[in-house]
């Protein structure tokens, strides 16, 4: 377990930025292991699931997109949850997201998961403390289901301090391409930075469990968080090469009995590239 989360006003006392050669070169390494990595898991019907978890703008979001840049999107889907609707508010808390676990050979990635409950629900009061206080008894007992049914459960918090999220929400204020990943919700989470790290507390004391332990990803800077948490997540999973069989791509048989119907019968999409020339 993690020790108390204290409000931080500046940057951490870390290792400087990694450099991006650096960091480019491990990167695909690690994104070579993790194709290694899928082609194990569909190939003996493994199951993972993997969690995404942290405050806003702590770089969960990125980190996915590092881990399924190269991966089979049949085999490995990224899970983020919109609102519940007013239906799913009646079913049981944990039922939407059973709905969304990994069938055999299958990876399923969650940007924020169950965990939402012990977080922004509790923080924002969109669930009763009775809500919370369920969810924080039930929960170990949910995951333990999961592992004891052979699928593969990681826990990931990605850990930032005041002064980088702050930066990071002014980088995404500034930058019409991102700025739709700011919302009033996360501009609000600056006001309540203890009510979360309170929030964030009680939920290790509660599931961060020997079997379905927490791990925690230090993330102010966002490469040297991505190299950790994939190396951590391949040293995780027993995964070893699969044998393929080799390939030959045929020689194309010449054309004998097809004619292409004219060019001009097609609707072509116009070539705006030669405006760029």
């Amino acid at each position: 377990m993690s020790g108390q989360v204290r409000r931080r006003t500046g940057t951490r006392d870390a290792a400087p930025r990694l450099k991006r050669e650096l960091y480019e070169k491990e990167l695909l390494r690690l994104q070579a292991e993790l194709v290694a990595m899928q082609e194990w898991i569909r190939e003996t019907g493994g199951r993972l699931v993997v969690i995404f978890e942290g405050r806003d703008a702590a770089g969960k979001g990125s980190a996915i997109k590092r881990v399924t840049e190269y991966l089979n999107p049949r085999v490995a889907r990224i899970v983020a949850l919109p609102v519940p609707t007013e239906r799913e508010k009646t079913q049981w808390y944990f039922q939407r997201y059973i709905e969304q676990l990994p069938a055999a050979g299958e990876i399923v990635l969650m940007d924020r998961s169950w965990y939402n409950r012990a977080g922004v629900e509790r923080v924002m009061g969109f669930c009763t403390p009775a809500e919370h206080r369920r969810f924080l008894a039930q929960c170990p007992v949910f995951e333990r289901l999961l592992i004891d049914d052979g699928i593969m459960l990681r826990k990931y918090w990605f850990s930032v301090s005041d002064a980088e999220q702050d930066d990071r929400f002014r980088d995404r204020l500034d930058d019409p391409m991102r700025r739709w990943k700011l919302s009033p919700m996360d501009l609000e989470s600056i006001r309540r930075w203890e009510d979360y790290s309170r929030a964030k507390d009680d939920m290790f004391v509660h599931t961060d469990t020997t079997e379905s332990p927490w791990f925690e990803v230090e993330a102010d800077d966002k490469r040297r968080a991505r190299i950790n948490m994939i190396s951590h997540l391949l040293s995780t999973v027993p995964y070893q090469e699969v044998e393929r069989p080799p390939l030959v791509i045929p020689d194309r048989p010449n054309v004998q009995n097809y004619a292409r119907p004219p060019r001009d019968l097609y609707r072509w999409v116009p070539d705006r590239s030669r405006d760029l020339e």
